[in-house]
């Protein structure tokens, strides 16, 4: 009786627990469900969003490059925007009234006429011929043939006209109107017009950038690494050093770009919102993720490895950087792309270096003038245009193309050459 009694006294139990197992592992995948579910969202968000940026409207104009209106011993000074509004004139020549002019002119981008005078500095042999240009929309017409601006709400109450959307069916019908891709989008670097701004500039800067930091971050993060593990006495001195590399790793990266701020720009008088300057932060905030993941990586080598080496006569010197580093390097490499891929999307010290400021030029080295794709990103993201806002969330995906591009080199790189004992 008393057995039977305790059976089903442990029975109960045994329900109970697998009743709360079953809870807590349909509580697990409930939460990775629902993580999924926002990730899913938000990069759905910023896919639906940031597509139409790389298509733009396109309308195709008669050039005629006058010989009269172009210099061509002074091409940069010639009037180039008018010859696309005699281009309009010719397409429209009922429009006469200075207001209709004004808005028949808007319908081109004010970068039109940049593209016609490249145009003839490419090819001089252009003057005085006549040729069928694709020149682009300016943005309010992009976000109407993409459909942003409802047709049907009042003209008060949208930034395109009646007129304007007379003139662009008449432009459709007569086949002078498409969507091609957005090669500016790639070719060119800022620019208060959407329609003329691109990611050229910001990508150039991050590649300047990283490059300055991983030139740094990566020799001096492998170096202090190795000495700590291997050579550096344990005492009270390499504790504290130790201690601080490991605080360091967690102190919010806007504190770094102060540092640079104070000590790179007003003390050294580096220039300001130079990739120089940027690599050089942002060295200081990877040293410890690198020297961090140095030091794991030594510590996951055998003994045994160090221990032979120094049984057959190598100096510790020798047993390190012959056995011992080769055989950490993977994990080092690992570590130094990891935190690359963290430099890369970081924004905050970047701003207190001037990287802010607004850039029409694709930097050419690292002392010119440049800006970085988050800092881009924040910059498109606080202009009231809505074509600015599809572009953001292009420059994002091409932010997380690069960063995923790094951190799966990071994986393959752990897989191919990590070494298990």
């Amino acid at each position: 009786m008393q057995s039977g009694t305790t059976i089903s006294i442990v029975e109960k139990g045994l329900a109970k627990r697998y009743a709360r197992e079953r809870r807590f592992r349909r509580m697990g995948q409930a939460a990775i469900c629902l993580a999924l579910g926002f990730l899913v969202l938000l990069l759905g968000t910023i896919l639906v969003n940031g597509y139409p940026a790389f298509r733009q409207t396109l309308i195709r104009l008669e050039i005629s490059f006058d010989p009269a209106v172009v210099d061509t011993n002074d091409i940069r000074g010639s009037d180039f925007a008018r010859l696309v509004r005699t281009a309009l004139a010719k397409e429209f020549p009922e429009v006469s009234g200075r207001s209709d002019l004004r808005l028949l002119h808007r319908l081109i981008s004010s970068g039109a006429p940049y593209q016609l005078q490249h145009m003839l500095e490419r090819d001089p042999g252009l003057l005085g011929a006549t040729i069928s240009v694709w020149l682009p929309a300016n943005d309010d017409i992009d976000m109407l043939v993409k459909g942003y601006i409802d047709r049907s709400t009042p003209e008060s109450e949208r930034r395109v006209s009646d007129r304007e959307l007379a003139w662009i069916d008449r432009l459709v019908e007569g086949e002078r109107l498409k969507k091609g891709f957005n090669t500016t989008f790639f070719t060119a670097a800022d620019s208060r017009e959407p329609e003329l701004a691109g990611v050229l500039g910001a990508i150039t800067g991050s590649f300047l950038t990283l490059g300055v930091t991983l030139l740094l971050s990566f020799p001096i993060g492998v170096a202090a690494a190795i000495y700590l593990e291997e050579f550096a006495p344990k005492n009270r001195i390499t504790d504290f050093i130790e201690v601080n590399i490991n605080n360091l790793a967690a102190v919010p990266s806007i504190v770094f770009g102060l540092l640079g701020l104070a000590v790179f720009i007003n003390f050294f008088g580096l220039p300001r919102s130079s990739p120089l300057v940027g690599g050089l932060v942002l060295t200081l905030m990877t040293l410890p993720i690198i020297i961090i993941a140095g030091r794991a990586s030594l510590k996951s080598v055998p003994p045994s490895i160090r221990e032979a080496a120094l049984g057959v006569g190598a100096s510790q010197m020798q047993a390190v950087f012959y056995h011992v580093l080769p055989l950490a390097l993977p994990g080092m490499l690992t570590g130094t792309i990891i935190g690359m891929a963290h430099a890369l999307g970081e924004s905050a010290p970047l701003l207190m270096i001037g990287m802010v400021a607004f850039i029409v030029d694709v930097p050419q080295t690292v002392l010119d003038p440049a800006t970085v794709l988050p800092v881009q990103i924040y910059l498109w993201a606080d202009s009231p245009e809505r074509a600015f806002v599809e572009r953001t969330s292009a420059a994002i995906l091409i932010l997380l193309v690069f960063l995923i591009v790094m951190n799966s080199l990071a994986v393959l790189l752990r897989k191919r050459f990590e070494k298990r004992w």
